[in-house]
């Protein structure tokens, strides 16, 4: 959905699963798709270029990070995923973009949030999946002027 509102031509897809330190080293604006999985957890295919990431310099690189998470299967961990990369990257010299409000979201606690914002755009398909393409449009909005 966040690549057909992007426009053809306005982006490339990389497959996390297969992608390698030069492929993401190319692009100067990143927008990654991290799902919490399990209690807080990166998904597998992040979890295994997470070595990677921790040796590349992302000075410069602005990085936009969006998320699946439950609110009400995992309230105590919601979208912690969105965090954990975010930090990551930002420890790394990226620029994190594309904060998004935390109102609308019933949960007990999230590693995404910083200063009171979700360091992302956190979608719950599963409670509140009429809300999606709103959030996405809005999110995209504010990332013309962030990237």
């Amino acid at each position: 959905m966040i690549a057909e509102m992007l426009g053809e031509g306005a982006s490339a897809s990389l497959n996390a699963e297969t992608v390698t330190e030069e492929q993401f080293m190319q692009y100067e604006r990143l927008i990654l798709g991290v799902p919490t999985w399990f209690d807080g957890e990166l998904p597998n295919y992040w979890d295994e270029f997470v070595p990677a990431l921790e040796e590349l310099d992302l000075t410069g690189k602005k990085v936009a990070i969006y998320g699946l998470a439950d609110q009400v299967g995992y309230p105590e961990n919601f979208g912690d995923a969105v965090g954990l990369m975010a930090r990551l990257l930002r420890s790394r010299g990226a620029v994190i973009v594309g904060e998004t409000s935390t109102e609308g979201y019933t949960y007990e606690s999230s590693r995404a949030v910083e200063n009171g914002h979700f360091l992302g755009l956190i979608l719950d398909q599963e409670n509140q999946g009429r809300l999606t393409e709103g959030r996405i449009k809005k999110w995209l909005e504010t990332l013309k002027t962030s990237m």
